[in-house]
């Protein structure tokens, strides 16, 4: 039957969260789950199709949900007023990223002990502290991810391999941060890499970004780049399954 979708409602206290699970059931056997977690608007049709893309690789991709069911954004200003209560509280970002994971884990077509997780500019950031949580996944991707540390992980140790995908330009992820972010992976004993393209803005994989005035511009090349070095990351991590 090929590419199978199911929406799934799990909760954070009383917060109703609902994810999206992708999975090609071409194999009846478990498989790598991969989180996808989501830009500033909430959960939304790019996200769903990036879990589509990595089904399509062989894995069990959550588009997870940090906001709540049915709270999405669909301008810069309700993504802010959407994204700010969470990055203001980064424990509970924290604390939602693994009722995500644990919901990933949970599923029957996923193989509990390999997870990973990849997440697109506030999303990046997500999957970047949920690596500095210590928490026992795999390895984590951000696409042009934001990287202020969030103050309440100092001294962890991080088991998750890490993969930044950084566009040089990106006004929200200065040169100054792309080397504090350096400095604190290397001091929680992380495995880390960086890949920055050169010319290129905040947003670069989304083929909507289109705005230099804010920095968000989607580049072709920088887009294809980077899934490709996913995708190998992955493979690295998962022995090529």
């Amino acid at each position: 039957m090929g590419l199978q979708h199911r929406v799934i409602e799990y909760s954070d206290g009383d917060t109703i969260l609902e994810g999206r699970l992708a999975w090609n059931d071409d194999s009846s056997s478990p498989r790598p789950g991969i989180l996808v977690s989501h830009a500033w608007g909430g959960r939304g049709a790019n996200e769903d199709l990036k879990a589509d893309q990595l089904a399509e690789l062989g894995y069990a991709a959550l588009a997870l949900d940090l906001y709540g069911k049915g709270r999405r954004g669909s301008a810069p200003d309700e993504n802010a007023a959407l994204m700010q209560p969470v990055l203001d509280d980064r424990a509970l970002l924290q604390r939602r990223m693994h009722v995500s994971l644990d919901t990933l884990r949970a599923q029957a077509e996923v193989e509990a002990g390999s997870i990973a997780a990849i997440g697109f500019c506030f999303g990046g950031l997500c999957v970047l502290d949920l690596a500095r949580t210590g928490a026992d996944i795999a390895g984590v991707v951000s696409f042009h991810g934001l990287f202020a540390p969030p103050g309440n992980t100092a001294g962890n140790t991080i088991s998750a391999r890490i993969l930044a995908l950084h566009g040089w330009d990106d006004p929200m992820a200065t040169p100054d941060s792309v080397v504090a972010l350096a400095q604190e992976l290397s001091a929680m004993d992380a495995d880390w890499q960086l890949h920055a393209y050169g010319n290129t803005m905040h947003a670069f994989t989304n083929p909507a970004a289109a705005d230099p005035n804010m920095g968000t511009v989607y580049d072709a090349a920088a887009d294809r780049r980077s899934w490709q070095a996913m995708t190998n990351f992955l493979d690295e991590l998962f022995d090529g399954q």
